[in-house]
């Protein structure tokens, strides 16, 4: 009896196997992260939609809403959420992203409990294009929780997290730690599908367009407690 020398490819055996030195096959729908230096080094070439990303902030406005700005600008068909924002969204700002304010929820809660709920329904729910959602602290049962609902949709999920939370587990397949770094951001690949990269990726980053005007642009609308949701989803 002979036996044949040739093995299967991993991704034809399972699409979620990959041989480790390679980048695995998306599972879901990619949105195009608009940096083709980033997109090189991200499975399936661009931001997985229908599952939990981690951004690790050494701390917010390091140029994150940048970075995230052609895939937001490609989600803006359908509403963007934003939810426990550092800081009140600013109208032009949203235009220079390419989110009309018209397309954004803006949510607030009183109780981490609330904005946990919050996240999940607007996931479930699957009428947004993004959900934005900055928590200083989530639990690895509650990260699970939100994971397991966005598998639910197609909706971009971007966890925004301490750079201190590297060090905890979570269910995210793609977890990325961002630094400032002049004229631009470092990103470091703390876990993906894929093979293990230790240095750094500088992604250069334009200069807000419009941070002379900042002082005089306008706030959008009052944010929709996190209870309230729901009759915003629906409409």
């Amino acid at each position: 009896m002979s036996c044949s020398n040739n093995t299967a490819a991993p991704e034809d055996l399972h699409p979620s196997l990959w041989r480790a030195s390679q980048l695995a096959h998306a599972g879901t729908r990619c949105v195009d992260s608009g940096h083709p230096v980033l997109s090189k080094q991200l499975p399936g070439g661009g931001w997985p939609t229908g599952t939990l990303i981690d951004l690790l902030l050494q701390q917010p406005g390091i140029g994150e809403m940048r970075l995230l700005r052609p895939a937001l600008a490609a989600a803006a068909s359908r509403r963007i959420v934003l939810l426990q924002p550092p800081h009140p969204p600013q109208a032009l700002a949203l235009a220079a992203l390419g989110v009309p304010p018209s397309q954004l929820i803006w949510l607030r809660a009183e109780r981490g409990a609330d904005a946990l709920w919050a996240a999940e329904q607007v996931l479930r729910s699957g009428s947004c294009g993004a959900l934005l959602f900055w928590a200083s602290h989530a639990r690895g049962e509650s990260l699970r929780r939100l994971h397991l609902a966005a598998q639910c949709g197609e909706t971009l999920f971007f966890m925004m997290r301490p750079l201190a939370s590297a060090q905890d587990s979570s269910p995210a397949p793609l977890r990325l730690s961002l630094r400032p770094a002049s004229g631009g951001l470092d990103i470091g690949f703390v876990k993906r599908r894929g093979p293990q990269r230790d240095a750094p990726l500088f992604l250069p980053l334009t200069p807000p367009l419009l941070q002379r005007h900042a002082p005089v642009d306008r706030p959008v609308p009052a944010p929709v407690t996190a209870r309230g949701l729901q009759p915003e989803l629906v409409n």
